[in-house]
């Protein structure tokens, strides 16, 4: 399968990038980013372009399966219009592109408490963008939503880190939902999702991704 990977430089993305690399069901993986990766493989197809610019750039696009796993946070948005933008602008475009292009089966790194209609602002945009993804028409979506997401990032987030050292040490009392899911987990779920596509849609929670 020819794989589409949105979002191969962060956290959980790398996670995913390695793993379709690695895996004889994937032929290849079109991962486009803002800067070249560092990394160079046979399989990988690294178009490096202004997501802000899409559709410009997704000629060529033609996957049986695309993963989106962009996603950034309020502080590095720099406001909400920024982090809408990103969270929410960028993976419908590119949805959007990949579909017009015949691929139909989509896998979105969402988020615990997605909600369209939620109170909280990250938890609303994830629940937008999961909205008009069904509006797409994938004959196969998948929403992966991951409650702390734990692994090592290029830019250290310190909340994330205190909670990581709490809800560690909380472990073996918390419900599985409420647990760390770690990025490798993550991205076994996504990749999952994509090269073994079921029908319809489905959720996959964070008490699944322990």
């Amino acid at each position: 399968m020819r794989v589409l990977l949105a979002g191969a430089t962060g956290l959980v993305g790398a996670q995913a990038l390695r793993q379709l690399l690695a895996d004889p069901r994937c032929s290849a993986v079109i991962a486009p980013t803002r800067r070249a990766l560092a990394q160079a493989d046979a399989k990988l197809l690294n178009p490096v372009l202004d997501f802000s610019m899409l559709p410009a750039g997704t000629e060529g696009w033609q996957v049986d399966a695309a993963i989106c796993a962009l996603g950034s946070t309020m502080k590095q948005a720099g406001s909400r219009e920024a982090f809408r933008q990103i969270d929410h602008g960028y993976p419908l475009a590119i949805a959007r592109a990949v579909k017009a292009q015949g691929c139909e089966t989509f896998a979105l790194n969402s988020a615990m408490g997605a909600n369209a209609q939620s109170w909280f602002f990250y938890n609303q945009v994830k629940g937008e963008l999961e909205r008009d993804l069904r509006t797409l028409g994938f004959a196969s979506l998948a929403f992966v939503r991951p409650g702390l997401i734990g692994g090592e990032r290029a830019e250290p987030r310190p909340g994330e880190q205190l909670a990581s050292r709490v809800l560690g040490a909380l472990a073996p009392v918390l419900p599985r939902a409420w647990r760390i899911n770690p990025a490798t987990r993550i991205a076994d779920a996504l990749v999952e999702a994509v090269l073994n596509p079921q029908p319809g849609e489905r959720v996959i929670g964070s008490a699944q991704l322990v």
